[in-house]
């Protein structure tokens, strides 16, 4: 761990995915998180390189707009590009996802409503956070929920590209929070119509349902086979 990059001390596996690790450690003084785009030994090696650099400044260019846009990201200290990483700020508190059993309902639709503000936020500015799940969220010290994660993110605004980002958190909270899902939902799209306005997140909702039902008709497809 101690080679995980220069100037990190202390450094702790956090996650390691498909296609970066994660580490949380010391650098320069700081508690940080390093995100590392390793290379794929099954692509041509200039062509990995570029690859990962242009997702590497494409991630870093998404956070910053996001923070203009009014969402809490980390802090960015370096981008840097020649070795796929990025050095950001460890955001301390629990994710959202530990949080909303132990909530009482008035709670959850708070936070719920300021989730769905900020999803609304990143929408209208033209950003698809594309891993909208209640594990990428963090309720800070100073009170804020900060959004985690914008690996997958891309530029859009189109319907298809919204519906698939709310479908995500849906599906996310019918499957791990069933019992407050229905709540939790709700209250989400009440804070995204406070910002897309109501007849939008009228047209993402409808976007929703007819994303479920394709799910719908391929799981059928494929059980009949």
């Amino acid at each position: 761990m101690e080679h995980v990059y220069p100037g990190l001390s202390d450094a702790r596996l956090l996650k390691r995915g498909a296609e970066a690790c994660l580490y949380c450690g010391v650098w320069h003084g700081r508690r940080v998180v390093v995100k590392r785009r390793f290379p794929k030994p099954y692509r041509i090696a200039e062509l990995d390189k570029r690859i990962r650099a242009r997702r590497t400044v494409k991630e870093a260019q998404i956070i910053h707009r996001a923070k203009e846009a009014g969402v809490p990201t980390p802090l960015l200290y370096l981008v840097d590009i020649a070795n796929a990483t990025l050095v950001m700020e460890y955001v301390d508190g629990p994710q959202v996802k530990t949080l909303i059993g132990g909530l009482s309902g008035e709670r959850r639709a708070e936070i719920f409503t300021r989730i769905g503000v900020l999803v609304g936020r990143l929408h209208i500015s033209g950003i698809i956070h594309g891993d909208l799940t209640t594990s990428n969220m963090i309720l800070d010290s100073r009170g804020r929920i900060v959004f985690l994660d914008f690996g997958l993110s891309e530029r859009s605004n189109t319907l298809e590209d919204r519906g698939i980002d709310i479908h995500l958190v849906k599906r996310v909270l019918y499957s791990t929070h069933h019992e407050y899902a229905e709540e939790c939902f709700s209250a989400l799209m009440e804070g995204y119509a406070q910002v897309m306005g109501a007849e939008e997140a009228r047209r993402v909702l409808e976007k929703v349902r007819e994303i479920e039902m394709r799910g719908r008709y391929v799981s059928e497809r494929r059980a009949k086979q």
